[in-house]
């Protein structure tokens, strides 16, 4: 790759791994937090709303700033926001469920599957032999490691967990497909989205999504009355939705530049250095097989 591409992905890729390292890190305590009278957060949508708002505001005054792009494929940019955004709610219900961080981490890492059946299927893309191999191999290790998890320690992963997971990889792969056609139908148009278009409207039929369940759920009563009640879960959840919109900023620039199968990398890699901090900082344990899961999914990467 040209330098300036080279530069351009490491900025990227640099961007993503800093704000969502911090991001997982918040993401596991907010799931794992008991309150003084043993309640636990469970309100997601109302988390997914404040995720979402951080990151309209931040997308907007991108948008601002840039000059957004006009004649965007609308449409395509709300299923893309709706499927990305039910994925997001599939993975932390998951966390709300009994699935423990490392092991909800790594089964997301298999996300590159379905973004590469999705992308082939809705968006007509075509892959090379060494990145099916990758892919191969990063599935492998986090399986790998995944199946040492459930022996080990931390909570016994629900079988409502695991279906909530299973859904989030298929969400991802739609998201990857739309992702694909977005980019067919803004080049046929002849326009070329910028990051803060991408982020911008992806994250506002995201919020539009996320408030239409939290409403109807009564979620968002429930979610503000335990935040107030406890402050200290309410420090973490703004820091984590400024994180999103930080990593988000990085994650459409990459998008914006490059194909998405290499933002998912970029994404997949950081989720095995999430794993790694959530073993090494948060108390769970890994034997000689899973260490050698985290491994072989790495020489993947």
């Amino acid at each position: 790759a040209p330098p300036t591409e080279t530069l351009k992905l490491l900025f990227g890729a640099g961007g993503i791994y800093a704000a969502f390292l911090y991001y997982g890190s918040l993401q596991e305590d907010v799931f794992r937090y008991v309150s003084a009278d043993g309640g636990k957060f469970k309100e997601v949508w109302f988390l997914q709303v404040l995720e979402a708002l951080c990151n309209v505001a931040v997308g907007f005054g991108g948008l601002v700033a840039t000059s957004g792009t006009k004649g965007l494929p609308q449409k395509l940019f709300a299923l893309s926001g709706a499927s990305q955004v039910l994925a997001k709610y599939c993975t932390n219900a998951a966390l709300a469920n009994g699935v423990s961080f490392p092991v909800a981490t790594l089964a997301k890492s298999g996300k590159m599957v379905p973004v590469m059946a999705g992308s082939l299927l809705l968006g007509g893309a075509t892959y090379s032999l060494r990145q099916y191999a990758q892919v191969a191999m990063i599935v492998a290790g986090t399986a790998v490691v995944s199946l040492s998890k459930k022996k080990g320690a931390g909570a016994a992963s629900s079988a409502l967990g695991f279906a909530f997971i299973a859904s989030s990889l298929v969400f991802d792969g739609v998201t990857g497909g739309i992702q694909k056609r977005v980019k067919t139908a803004t080049a046929a148009r002849g326009i070329k989205p910028k990051p803060y278009d991408y982020m911008f409207w992806t994250n506002a039929y995201m919020l539009a999504t996320a408030a239409a369940f939290a409403l109807t759920r009564g979620e968002v009563s429930r979610g503000l009355a335990f935040c107030l009640e406890n402050p200290e879960i309410w420090a973490k959840i703004l820091r984590f939705g400024a994180c999103s919109a930080i990593g988000q900023s990085f994650i459409f620039f990459t998008i914006a530049h490059f194909d998405p199968l290499v933002c998912t990398t970029v994404t997949t890699t950081r989720k095995i250095f999430s794993v790694l901090l959530s073993i090494v900082l948060k108390g769970h344990s890994l034997n000689l097989q899973g260490w050698s899961g985290v491994c072989l999914a790495s020489a993947g990467i």
